[in-house]
């Protein structure tokens, strides 16, 4: 009976993250991909995933954890979301990732390209170019 009371306990902690979470996280979802139903279905991978790993998480930051797993589907699929609609679709799907992560969620460049797995400078040259591109797009 405790192993059931524990189960229910981590699922309605899980719930009250998604509750609380999953408006954001859908937000950096639509950012990258440029249209909702892709997002949605991105979102729904990453929060299986945390909910897989749950137990573990609770002592981080489960946040954290599911947009590194967004982000981290987007960079294996981001080549189908490339064009979209929005105002990041004329960005190539690294750069909206760069862009995203480091502007709209505020992570630092070295988490950034830690959790990218490419080097810092690779990260502000494709933040550089992303805001580039989007200053003279306001400019035209």
């Amino acid at each position: 009976m405790r192993v059931v009371d524990q189960q229910a306990g981590s699922y309605a902690e899980f719930e009250a993250f998604v509750a609380g979470a999953a408006g954001r996280l859908l937000h950096v979802a639509v950012l990258l991909t440029g249209e909702p139903e892709p997002a949605r279905r991105l979102l729904a991978g990453a929060l299986a995933r945390t909910y897989a790993n749950w137990r573990r998480l609770r002592a981080d930051d489960p946040y954290d954890y599911t947009r590194q797993e967004l982000c981290a589907a987007f960079a294996r699929t981001g080549w189908r979301h490339h064009g979209g609609t929005g105002v990041l679709a004329r960005l190539n799907p690294p750069e909206r990732l760069v862009l995203v992560l480091r502007l709209y969620e505020g992570v630092a460049e070295e988490v950034t390209a830690a959790q990218l797995g490419m080097p810092v400078e690779r990260v502000r040259v494709l933040c550089n170019r992303a805001v580039a591109a989007l200053r003279s797009r306001e400019a035209a």
